[in-house]
């Protein structure tokens, strides 16, 4: 059962299906995986109820990111086996000068302790990893991401982490543009409006990336050999 389901109407997707979206890209041979916001700040230090986890950091999306974290975890194993990319786009700590209109719109992001933006033991990176510190949605917008994927030859980008509504979907249009083949493990992302994470996913599955389940995805890398 998608996430969707429940959401957008039988009526809504059948019309999508009569306009012809929501056909499978597929992926490609040599995939790179972005774990996006995986951060303290965004999950908290221990899985929590939302309503809890935001006493630690407001921009805490709770025990869902938690969640997430599990399936991501799978998801990393197999690429740290194949040895295939893993490039994690972040906030990096804020400044007064970094602040442009997400302060506006968030003030809260401004005042995350240090810790806030340490990465989940769970899968935090190593050496060999790229990260590229971000300050917008977009994982490709003021960053060397584009130029790093053409460096090692990336066809699929694998998408994970947070918000799904917000630099997930964002990163997505991006990689779609610039005409990568994109997967969105449905289970790997997290929002704190679950709402919004199933509507955004519906949208992403029918324009710009193929989104399956974490299981779904691990059969597919399988099958790259």
């Amino acid at each position: 059962m998608k996430p969707w389901q429940g959401i957008i109407s039988d009526e809504e997707q059948r019309a999508y299906r009569a306009a012809g979206f929501g056909r499978p890209s597929g992926l490609g041979k040599r995939p790179a995986l972005l774990i996006i916001d995986v951060q303290y700040r965004t999950v908290g230090t221990t899985p929590q109820p939302f309503w809890e986890a935001i006493k630690e950091f407001p921009t805490s999306c709770g025990e869902v990111g938690w969640k997430a974290i599990g399936n991501i975890q799978r998801v990393l194993a197999v690429f740290r086996e194949r040895g295939w990319p893993v490039l994690y786009p972040h906030v990096a700590p804020k400044k007064g000068t970094d602040g442009g209109r997400l302060a506006e719109k968030v003030p809260a992001i401004m005042n995350i302790p240090a810790h806030g933006y340490d990465f989940p033991k769970e899968v935090a990176p190593r050496e060999g990893d790229i990260l590229l510190p971000k300050k917008h949605p977009s994982a490709f917008f003021g960053t060397a991401l584009a130029s790093h994927l053409i460096d090692l030859g990336a066809d699929t980008l694998i998408v994970t982490g947070c918000t799904t509504s917000g630099c997930v979907r964002g990163s997505v249009v991006d990689a779609f543009s610039l005409n990568f083949k994109v997967f969105v493990p449905e289970d790997c992302v997290y929002d704190r409006s679950q709402v919004s994470h199933a509507v955004n996913l519906f949208d992403m599955s029918e324009k710009y990336a193929d989104v399956g389940t974490a299981d779904e995805l691990l059969q597919k890398l399988q099958a790259l050999g």
